[in-house]
C-alpha cells in the first residue's frame, strides 16, 4: 500500500503505468513550474514512435480567404456527346449496351439502309467513269501534241474530265455527309456487294455509354423515326455548378482555384472557375457559376451535392502549421514544439485559417518543429496536478 504522504503524481503515474496508458509512451515530465505543472514533457524518439506523435516544420504558406457556396455536380458539356443517324435504315447490331466504356471511333451499332446502298454505289460508278475519262483525256493530250488530232477535241475530252472529276468529288462528300469515313471510302473497290447496304455507327468520343435508346430491327432516321442511338458521356472532367448570390458575386472571377468536398468524406478536390454568369436568377437572385474539376477516377457522380470554397483572396503567412497541432489549455492556444529533451508547450496567437493549415502571428519561428497528431496526449501530460496537489 502507498504510504499517506507519497505525492499525488507519483501516484497518478503508478496507476497510469499499471494500466499501460502514459508509461510505454510518455517519459516523466521535467522539474515543475511554480504552480505545479511540467515546463517540458520530456521524451525520447522512441517513446516518440511509440507514442505516434507525428511532427511538422513550422514554415511560410499561402493562405487564402474562401467563399463558401452549395453546388452539384453535372457532366461537362463539351464531354457529352448525342450519338444520332443522318441517314433512314434500320438497327442491324448493336456492339454497345449501357456502361459500356468506348474509345473514339470505336464501332457503336450497324444499320442497313438503302440511302447508304446508293450512295455507295453512285460512288463507286463515278469513281470508275472518272477514271476512265483520265486516261482517256491523257492519250487525247498526248496524241494532239503530236499534232494528230485537232484542238477542239483535245478540249473536249479535258472538259468531259473535269466534269467526271467533279461528279466523283460529289460522291465522295456525298457519303461522307452520312456518316462514312475515309477508311471506309478507301475500302468500298474491294469490300464484298453485301456490305454495300452497312453502315457503321462511330463514338464521336471516348467515354461511357450513358444512354441507349434503340433495339435490333429498329427502324431509325427521318420521318418522325427515333434518331438517337446513344447518349456518351466522358467523365474524366466534370462541372461543379454554383449559385452565388449577387452580395459575393463581385468577389468571383474566372480563373479561382475552387476546392469541392461532399459532406463525410475527407478527400477533396481541386477545380477551377471557368464561367461566371452576367445574369441573375430571377427568383433567388444567384447567378450561375461553373468550376472545372478533373475526375481521373470517376469519384464524383453528377448528381451529387458538394460543397465549394472558392478562394476570393490570397497572401502569403510568414508562418503557418496544421491546425491539428493547435491544442486549447487555460483558454489559450498552444503548440508542443520539439526540443532537446521532448516536448515544450508555446502559447500562440492566431491568424486565418485556410483549410488544414492556419496562422501563426506570434509565439512560434518559421523553422520550429511541432507536434501534429496525438497532441492530446500530450496535453493530458502536461495538465496533470502537481506535487502540491
Amino acid at each position: 500500500m502507498p504510504s499517506a504522504n507519497r505525492p499525488a503524481t507519483a501516484i497518478l503515474s503508478a496507476l497510469l503505468a499499471a494500466i499501460g496508458v502514459i508509461s510505454p509512451v510518455l517519459a516523466q515530465s521535467a522539474p515543475a513550474r511554480p504552480d505545479g505543472k511540467p515546463a517540458v514533457i520530456v521524451m525520447d524518439d522512441e517513446r516518440i514512435k511509440l507514442a505516434e506523435i507525428e511532427m511538422r516544420q513550422a514554415g511560410p504558406a499561402p493562405m487564402a480567404r474562401r467563399l463558401t457556396v452549395p453546388g452539384t455536380i453535372v457532366p461537362d458539356a463539351g464531354r457529352v456527346a448525342h450519338v444520332s443517324v443522318k441517314l433512314s435504315g434500320t438497327v442491324a447490331e448493336l456492339r454497345k449496351n449501357i456502361g459500356d466504356d468506348v474509345v473514339k471511333d470505336e464501332v457503336l451499332a450497324i444499320l442497313e439502309s438503302r440511302e447508304v446502298a446508293d450512295a455507295k454505289s453512285e460512288y463507286l460508278a463515278a469513281r470508275l467513269s472518272n477514271e476512265l475519262q483520265q486516261e482517256l483525256t491523257a492519250r487525247d493530250k498526248a496524241i494532239w501534241e503530236g499534232r494528230a488530232i485537232p484542238e477542239q477535241q483535245y478540249i473536249k475530252s479535258r472538259n468531259a474530265a473535269a466534269q467526271t472529276e467533279m461528279r466523283f468529288g460529289i460522291a465522295r462528300q456525298k457519303l461522307m455527309a452520312l456518316g462514312v469515313t475515309d477508311t471506309e471510302i478507301a475500302g468500298l473497290p474491294q469490300a464484298p456487294d453485301g456490305t454495300l447496304r452497312s453502315q457503321n455507327i462511330r463514338a464521336p468520343i471516348s467515354g461511357r455509354v450513358a444512354e441507349r435508346k434503340v433495339e435490333p430491327g429498329i427502324a431509325v432516321g427521318r420521318d418522325n423515326l427515333e434518331t438517337e442511338l446513344f447518349v456518351i458521356v466522358d467523365l474524366s472532367r466534370v462541372w461543379v455548378e454554383l449559385a452565388v448570390s449577387s452580395n459575393d458575386l463581385p468577389l468571383v472571377k474566372e480563373g479561382q482555384p475552387v476546392d469541392v468536398a461532399v459532406r463525410g468524406v475527407p478527400e477533396t478536390g481541386v477545380g477551377k472557375i471557368v464561367f461566371v454568369s452576367p445574369l441573375l436568377d430571377k427568383e433567388t437572385r444567384a447567378a450561375r457559376v461553373v468550376a472545372s474539376l478533373p475526375n481521373p477516377d470517376g469519384g464524383w457522380r453528377p448528381g451529387s451535392f458538394v460543397t465549394a470554397a472558392i478562394a476570393v483572396e490570397r497572401r502569403d503567412a510568414a508562418v503557418a502549421v496544421p491546425f491539428a497541432a493547435v491544442q486549447t489549455i487555460d483558454g489559450r492556444k498552444v503548440v508542443f514544439v520539439r526540443t532537446k529533451q521532448g516536448f515544450e508547450k508555446r502559447e500562440v496567437a492566431l491568424g486565418r485559417r485556410d483549410g488544414p493549415l492556419v496562422e501563426v502571428v506570434s509565439g512560434l519561428a518559421s523553422g520550429d518543429t511541432v507536434a501534429t497528431s496525438n497532441t492530446f496526449s500530450l496535453k493530458a501530460e502536461l495538465s496533470k496536478p502537481g506535487d502540491e496537489d
